[in-house]
């Protein structure tokens, strides 16, 4: 498993998809599916730069982790901010009127048709978002 921990800012946004999109490199993985999983990597970890610490700085950990048979990704991310389950929330109305006005859901919404399974908990004190997704 590989690990990478960094200040939770969206300045740091790009070694967190640098460090991912390596591994996926090293897989030989489909640039279609390292697209999609770049969206949901970027999605969640902005998200916990916008919302996890609003009280002042903190970290962000992103494990990656290769399984096989078939070949899949699991991208798990750990921050200790403030509890917020993305999944708990109803999924995002994509009709036209559901998109009048809206504002935040989308992005989980796409997270979740992207990746093959996202699971969230919260251990010790720590939102865990977990992303797996066939290569």
């Amino acid at each position: 498993m590989e690990k990478l921990i960094v200040p939770a800012g969206v300045g740091y946004l790009d070694e967190v998809t640098d460090f991912v999109e390596a591994l996926l490199e090293e897989q030989g993985c489909p640039m279609k599916t390292q697209l999609q999983i770049r969206l949901a990597v970027e999605e969640v970890f902005v998200n916990i730069a916008s919302y996890a610490y609003p009280d002042g700085p903190g970290e962000a950990e992103v494990c990656c982790e290769i399984l096989p048979d078939p070949a899949r990704i699991r991208i798990r991310f750990t921050d200790s901010g403030i509890p917020f389950d993305p999944l708990a929330r109803e999924d995002a109305d994509t009709s036209e009127e559901g998109l009048m006005g809206r504002e935040g859901g989308l992005g989980i919404l796409l997270v979740k048709k992207t990746m093959d399974e996202v699971v969230y908990g919260r251990t010790e004190g720590k939102n865990i978002l977990t992303m797996t997704k066939q290569l």
